[in-house]
């Protein structure tokens, strides 16, 4: 099955897309993986990248959407897909269905995870970390047992990044809405858009998915 992925940071869009991945069997392509592998590797396209990021800029449509269609002609992609955080925009949407028909394999569906607005805000800003172990936590929704000590190590450093406050969590969102939204009204035009609630566990969430999509 081909599926593009939408829902905004903080929706657990990536956990879901790896629990999808893995029943399965096919690969989760994340934009973001796919710069960070090019610029790694030097390929032309990265090099293209690594220009654009350096300069502060945004990495321009050809050079994703090139990346995109560089990795779907992998084998592993010839039994589906899962696209996480792309497309971003309608020129991107209306690219990805102009190679995929080319290829014969157009999008079976697009999956948007809706959370509300406040909610996301509360996923991102309460996110916390142990400095030692690694292990994640929310202080508004899974909180360690004792306060500011990690259940798993007893660690007691619990980190809150610097980009997780309100301002710039509020930020992200507006602009996740103004690039995503049109891509959600392109996908509903064409009957392929599921919309998934994503309150509740990640069972429960991943269950609804199964259901929808009929996986």
């Amino acid at each position: 099955m081909r599926i593009v992925l939408l829902g905004a940071p903080g929706s657990g869009k990536g956990t879901q897309a790896k629990k999808i991945m893995d029943a399965r069997g096919i690969p989760q392509i994340s934009t973001g993986d796919l710069l960070r592998a090019a610029v790694a590797e030097g390929t032309p396209l990265g090099q293209k990248a690594k220009a654009a990021m350096d300069a502060g800029e945004l990495v321009a449509d050809e050079v994703v959407i090139g990346m995109i269609r560089e990795r779907l002609q992998h084998a592993d992609t010839q039994a589906g897909f899962i696209l996480d955080g792309f497309p971003r925009s309608t020129v991107q949407a209306e690219a990805l269905d102009r190679m995929l028909d080319e290829a014969g394999q157009p999008i079976d569906a697009a999956l948007l995870i809706s959370v509300p607005f406040e909610n996301l805000v509360k996923r991102l800003t309460g996110r916390r970390t142990c400095a030692d172990c690694g292990q994640m936590y929310n202080v508004y929704f899974s909180p360690p047992a004792a306060d500011g000590v990690c259940d798993r190590c007893g660690g007691t450093e619990l980190v809150h990044r610097a980009d997780d406050n309100e301002e710039t969590i509020v930020n992200r969102l507006e602009v996740y809405r103004t690039q995503t939204e049109p891509v959600v009204d392109f996908y509903g035009q064409q009957d392929k858009l599921h919309r998934v609630d994503g309150e509740g566990g990640l069972d429960e969430v991943y269950q609804r998915i199964t259901d929808t999509l009929g996986l």
